[in-house]
């Protein structure tokens, strides 16, 4: 079964950051993405580059293209402006986050006048009409909520609020999931939660990402790497075992994926290839 497939970029910081960018988009857009999404910054940081790069991709790329949207440093008012904007621009889907805290901050708090969590903000951009909503969700632990069940119950409440979809933090074998799959379904949750994918460009990056956002990492993978390394394999290791995962999830009945890209799309891009996602659509110009 050939899946569904999206992917996350991120906004440039400089120059070459803009090349890399467009060089990821011209690698993936061919393989007919049914989205593709564009990042905030921790804190908000990059929040006019992300309405840039929304803009400019939905304008000349082709992609249906979904802006995230967090509650972070801004008002309501200047949140929801944010979005008027993208509506206005024609781009019709939105993640909404609640955001990570600014740099050098412990712990989100809300902008007094801005909105309290995520629920707040898919709840205000529900009653636009304007958007489809896609959220996040955990399979490990979050690392502010209090319980596993407490994880599934706020993303019930996400979605209740008006989110059609569910895009999930990455993790490292399928179980991990599935068992999560199975807590949303009795839960009553029966809107898409699809798995977010994290190909390895970087094994010391997705590491330090990975115990950052509190996702476990199996003892194995830890073993593989670090041999991987040393023998100089590690982007070998890192295809075989993200289309294993990708493999075995489809195989466990799902039907979407969502690749975080890091704007580095070789690795992506191969996976997809090996799950039998090939080329069906030529890019003409994003410039």
């Amino acid at each position: 079964m050939r899946p569904e497939i999206s992917f996350e970029f991120f906004p440039p910081r400089n120059i070459e950051g803009t090349f890399r960018l467009w060089d990821a988009v011209q690698v993936l857009a061919p393989l007919a993405p049914r989205f593709v999404s564009v990042t905030y910054g921790a804190g908000g940081t990059t929040r006019d580059l992300t309405r840039e790069v929304v803009a400019t991709l939905h304008k000349h790329s082709g992609l249906r293209t979904a802006a995230h949207l967090t509650c972070v440093n801004a008002t309501r008012d200047e949140t929801l402006e944010i979005a008027r904007g993208f509506a206005e621009a024609g781009v019709a889907d939105i993640v909404a986050l609640r955001g990570d805290p600014p740099k050098g901050s412990a712990r989100f708090e809300p902008h007094p006048e801005g909105f309290g969590n995520s629920v707040e903000l898919i709840e205000a951009l529900a009653a636009t009409g304007d958007f489809t909503i896609r959220v996040g969700a955990y399979p490990d632990i979050h690392p502010e909520a209090a319980s596993a069940q407490a994880d599934i119950d706020w993303l019930k409440r996400k979605l209740d609020a008006g989110a059609t979809e569910a895009l999930t933090q990455f993790f490292f074998e399928p179980e991990t999931f599935f068992r999560f799959r199975d807590a949303c379904a009795k839960a009553g949750i029966d809107q898409h939660v699809v798995p977010g994918i994290l190909p390895i460009e970087n094994w010391k990056g997705a590491r330090r990402f990975a115990e950052s956002c509190g996702t476990h990492i199996p003892g194995w993978v830890i073993d593989a790497f670090d041999k991987a390394t040393r023998d100089g394999r590690e982007d070998l290791l890192a295809t075989a075992i993200c289309t294993e995962l990708c493999s075995e999830l489809i195989e466990g009945g799902v039907d979407k994926l969502h690749f975080y890209t890091l704007n580095r799309p070789e690795l992506t891009r191969d996976v997809c290839h090996a799950l039998g996602v090939t080329p069906e659509v030529k890019l003409e110009n994003v410039a």
